[in-house]
């Protein structure tokens, strides 16, 4: 078989896998939709700054969802994982209580969805040492999350970037979580974690297994590009901040790069500048790019970035005017992050009793 035949057969197997996760999470979504009440789910987000309109648009909104569903939602603030390929936990204080903030003004209810922090629940962490047990040093370095992650961040491998995904199967299975929504990038992950539920089951608790083994709810939300075309994303400054005022959201929109081009047509691939800016007023009036690109026609770039900029700051509105009056009082915001890590630390608490009744270990 030829060098070219070999990358074909890959390509064609990682495509036939993929289909199948999304065979299974449609499978899940279906039944979850039917009896919420049986599905506890777990995702988050590292504080490492503000959240922007590709957060709300990829995942927030998803979660309101699930929550207003019925599904017992949970939602974990990463901040260990900052210093995987971070040498400063500065300002992560701030980062933390604005994740609280944007979760608030977005929908979530602190009553139905518990909100807590990586570092304040001990015993979910003290599962990590059991569960390095069940993997092998072959396995953690196959992850393709920790290989593009020690590239992107130019750092030595560290031992807590290395066991990030056993990590973050111990944030998904301290409370149970049998569902976790994810992009299909970070479907190795939750396959990492189905395999550590099923050995830590077989190996210690064969009668009466202690884990479930999460499925894999696949996010439709295409990739939300940023303002120049590229990624959105904090660290390329292309991103449109939720928290932003509708002043700063506009001289943002007003810099962002164009083409040369009078008419306003619909090109991804073409014209990525000018179909960002389309797809972000798509976003955020429903409307599809190509009939938004159509109306503006001949307008050029001015009268883009003119319809762009009133559409974004019109959705955003009611968010920021409820971000702002939550704000005002930040100690109910700590009050209600205290409140949600006392409560994640009462299910770890017992999850570990579990584990080391299962492993003989209770003395």
């Amino acid at each position: 078989m030829t060098d070219m035949q070999h990358l074909t057969a890959a390509g064609n197997e990682m495509s036939d896998s993929f289909l199948a996760a999304q065979r299974q999470s449609d499978k899940t979504l279906a039944a979850l939709k039917a009896d919420p009440g049986r599905y506890t789910m777990l995702t988050g987000d590292r504080p490492t700054g503000r959240l922007h309109l590709g957060h709300y648009f990829g995942t927030i909104r998803e979660r309101v969802a699930m929550q207003d569903l019925g599904v017992n939602t949970n939602i974990i603030i990463a901040d260990y994982q900052v210093i995987t390929d971070r040498d400063t936990t500065e300002h992560i204080q701030d980062n933390v209580l604005n994740l609280v903030l944007e979760y608030l003004a977005a929908g979530i209810d602190p009553k139905r969805t518990m909100i807590f922090t990586h570092s304040s629940v001990p015993a979910a962490n003290q599962l990590m040492l059991p569960f390095l047990s069940l993997v092998t040093e072959a396995e953690l370095h196959r992850n393709p999350t920790v290989k593009s992650e020690m590239e992107a961040s130019g750092h030595a491998l560290t031992g807590l970037l290395l066991t990030y995904p056993v990590h973050q199967a111990c944030d998904i299975l301290f409370c149970k979580g049998n569902v976790v929504p994810v992009g299909k990038d970070q479907l190795p992950h939750i396959e990492q974690t189905r395999t550590i539920a099923r050995r830590f089951n077989e190996r210690y608790a064969p009668k009466h297994p202690v884990f479930p083994e999460p499925e894999a709810i696949l996010s439709d939300a295409s990739e939300i590009p940023g303002l120049d075309g590229r990624k959105m994303s904090k660290s390329y400054g292309n991103s449109i901040i939720l928290g932003a005022t509708a002043e700063q959201t506009t001289k943002l929109i007003k810099k962002s790069p164009t083409d040369s081009q009078r008419r306003i047509t619909f090109d991804p691939i073409a014209r990525p500048q000018v179909s960002a800016l389309l797809t972000t007023a798509g976003l955020t009036t429903g409307r599809d790019p190509k009939d938004i690109a159509e109306e503006i026609g001949a307008g050029g770039a001015g009268a883009l970035k003119a319809y762009v900029t009133e559409s974004v700051n019109t959705y955003l509105a009611p968010y920021r005017e409820r971000r702002a009056e939550f704000a005002k009082d930040m100690d109910v915001v700590r009050d209600i992050l205290h409140d949600g890590n006392a409560r994640a630390n009462a299910i770890a608490n017992e999850t570990l009793d579990q584990v080391r009744d299962a492993m003989g270990m209770r003395y």
